[in-house]
Parts: C-alpha cells; sequence; structure tokens
C-alpha cells in the first residue's frame, strides 16, 4: 500500500538567538510551501544548502509540528510519527550488538503483535529484498557501508509503511557504491509500490530516481518548480541512462533552476551585508 501526502501553505519558523544582541529572533525555514505527492510516487527534493529539505521531510515524519498550514497522509492529518511513515537517514544507526537480521527485528519488536519466529522470517525476507540474505547474521562491523545502508533500508521496510521518507541515505557512500544502491532502489520501488520521498543534493541523483524532482528555493524555502522526468528505462541494465540525451536535458533544466536560485541568495545576503 502507498500514501498521497499533502502539504498546504506549509510555514515552518524557529526562535534563534541571534550572535549580535543575543536576543531571540525568528527564523523562517519554510514558508507558504505546496506540494501534492501521488499515492506510490517516487519523487526527489533538491535545493540550495540550507533551505528547508530536510525540516519537509520532518514534517511529513510527523517529527515536528508546523509554525501554520496543513500536512495531511490520504486526507488525514499528520500530527505524530506513525508506522504508516517510515525514514531513512544518511547515518546507518545500526545496533553494533545485533546482527543485520537483529536490527530489522528491532524495529519489528517496537510494532509488536509479531512472535519472535515472525519477526525472523519477516526480517530474512525484506534482507533478501533488498540483497542481503546471505549476510543476515553478520555484525555491523562485518559490512560495508552500503551493506550497512541496506540494512536500514530493510528495517524501514519491516514493517510495511506506507510512505518512505529518504534523508540523503547515499550522501556518504562511494561512487560505485551510491549508483549501486540508486539501481536497486528503483528496483524496490517498482517491487512494493511505496510512496518515497527522497531528499538530495545531488542533481543527477535526483534525476535518476525520480518520476518528479522538486526544486526548492533558497530560505525560507518553496516550491520553486516541478520537473517532471521523462527516462526510457525499456533497455534494461545494458543502457547507461545517465548517458542519454534525456537524462541531460533534465539535469540540465534543473541546474539551471538551482543556479538561479543560488544567484538570489547570493544577491540577498550581499545586500544584507551592506545595509
Amino acid at each position: 500500500m502507498s500514501s498521497r501526502i499533502e502539504l498546504s501553505g506549509v510555514r515552518q519558523t524557529f526562535q534563534v538567538r541571534s550572535d549580535t544582541d543575543k536576543q531571540l529572533h525568528e527564523f523562517v525555514a519554510l514558508d507558504d510551501v505546496d506540494l501534492t505527492i501521488a499515492a506510490g510516487e517516487f519523487i526527489t527534493l533538491v535545493g540550495p544548502s540550507g533551505c528547508g529539505k530536510s525540516t519537509v521531510l520532518d514534517l511529513v515524519a510527523g517529527l515536528t509540528r508546523p509554525t501554520a498550514g496543513r500536512l495531511t497522509a490520504d486526507g488525514v492529518e499528520i500530527t505524530r510519527p506513525g508506522l504508516d511513515r517510515s525514514v531513512v537517514f544518511q547515518q546507518y544507526t545500526l545496533l553494533p550488538w545485533r546482527t543485520a537480521a537483529g536490527n530489522v527485528e528491532f524495529a519489528l519488536e517496537a510494532k509488536g503483535g509479531m512472535s519472535r519466529a515472525e519477526r525472523r522470517e519477516r526480517a530474512l525476507e525484506v534482507l533478501d529484498l533488498v540483497g542481503l540474505a546471505d549476510f543476515a547474521d553478520r555484525h555491523p562491523h562485518e559490512l560495508s557501508g552500503g551493506m550497512k545502508q541496506r540494512v536500514a533500508i530493510a528495517r524501514s521496510l519491516s514493517y510495511d509503511p506506507q510512505v518512505l521518507l529518504m534523508d540523503e541515505p547515499f550522501g556518504a557512500l562511494d561512487a560505485q557504491t551510491r549508483e549501486r544502491l540508486q539501481e536497486e532502489l528503483i528496483g524496490i520501488w517498482k517491487r512494493l509500490g511505496t510512496t518515497i520521498v527522497f531528499i538530495t543534493h545531488d542533481i543527477d541523483e535526483a534525476v535518476f530516481l525520480g518520476q518528479r524532482v522538486a526544486v526548492m528555493s533558497a530560505r525560507p524555502g518553496r516550491i520553486k518548480a516541478l520537473v517532471d522526468v521523462d527516462l526510457d528505462r525499456s533497455g534494461g541494465a545494458d543502457v547507461d541512462i545517465r548517458s542519454t540525451p534525456q537524462f541531460a536535458h533534465h539535469r540540465h533544466e534543473i541546474w539551471t533552476l538551482l543556479r538561479q536560485a543560488n544567484r538570489r541568495t547570493s544577491t540577498a545576503e550581499g545586500v544584507t551585508k551592506v545595509a
């Protein structure tokens, strides 16, 4: 199953203490964010550093509440974390004393309602899904960085969330491992049909993964543009999609949008400094 996610007029502010006058001031992270994510869609979010990409993810996860506006999953307002939404962060956060299967089972223990044998069976199922069936009884220190991230993904998928939220999960990996996991994630998404919201600062990654790319403006973050990605994947593994004219076209379009956003940020900062 998958969920439709809607953000309407979302604004998020924080109270921060100024280094100059030591007083609390309002910091506007997001302002008037409108975004609808279809059930089963794979959408990627990119934007300048500090534009609020991770803040959007935290809000959809229910880890924080918006200052204004509304967020819903299938029409139900998001007010707290829930088992219908799962988060994968850049850091693996695996328990070092547990095996790969044990780390997956830990999430199922928190959910409850399953016997030990059922948890073990489910853990092996999702580890097989991410290509780690033969490493179920290995501890984190016996796994590579890519394997650890696969365990984290398996753990997040173990309780069948309707939405998978991913905050730069491949950012710390080497280029080859990163590309391989991108391809595997596409395969998992096609098999499960889960709604995926993927945060990245990498344009190539955003284009390769997303059916749509949401480009955010500089702070305060807004949805500057939504780019539909049309890539022909019919050639299978023998075709390097990243080298096709279609890929280059989408990459340049998003690069141009981000360059404009960064230019506006630099200009605004320059005006502030002069003032």
